[in-house]
């Protein structure tokens, strides 16, 4: 595989962008600055790693749009005193290291090429996952509970009773929920859940 050399980086902040820029200036990585998700998504990059500022949103906006493009880039995020529940947050909405800010020219190459070592090969899986999310998140609370139990192995019958309503309810949230989820049938759907985390 080949090596990943190039580091993108999103901040709003203009000093920031060029402190880390000009911190790895001597270190064997590229540095493409962007100011917002948006910027990123005007000019879609081919590879890299991604150092994304904590803002508000910052992380769920470069989820939607690695989703619509189709491809999962390594990600680390950073910020200045995060809160714990702030770093544990970033983590699970796929960020795979948090940096805390000011951080050596040293930590921000080591952080970077350890994010690069252990994204390899994952991209794929997380990325399975990153648009089947995507396409659960178009679903109804209704749809989804009947993703839910469809996967969870449940008749049409059960679920009805389940989520009190009848069976011809059932079959017609079924339906849209394929539809939506853009499943031909229900083992493509029960896929689609099992790699949005949705069931295990």
């Amino acid at each position: 595989m080949e090596r990943i050399s190039t580091l993108i980086l999103v901040d709003d902040d203009t000093q920031r962008r060029v402190a880390i820029s000009d911190a790895l200036t001597s270190y064997d990585l590229r540095v493409e600055p962007f100011e917002h998700v948006c910027q990123l998504a005007d000019a879609w990059p081919r590879s890299g790693v991604i150092l994304i500022h904590d803002g508000p949103c910052a992380i769920n906006r470069l989820i939607e749009a690695m989703a619509r493009q189709s491809q999962w880039f390594p990600m680390v995020a950073f910020s200045e005193k995060p809160e714990v529940q702030r770093v544990v947050q970033a983590v699970l909405n796929g960020a795979i290291d948090y940096l805390v800010w000011p951080a050596s020219a040293e930590e921000l190459a080591q952080t970077v090429n350890s994010a690069i070592e252990r994204a390899t090969g994952a991209g794929s899986a997380k990325l399975r996952e990153v648009m089947a999310r995507a396409r659960v998140d178009r679903l109804t609370r209704r749809e989804r509970q009947v993703l839910g139990a469809v996967a969870g192995g449940l008749s049409n019958r059960l679920i009805g009773e389940k989520l009190s309503i009848s069976p011809r309810t059932v079959e017609i949230h079924r339906a849209n929920m394929l539809h939506k989820l853009g499943a031909s049938h229900t083992s493509d759907a029960i896929r689609i859940a099992i790699e949005a985390s949705l069931t295990h």
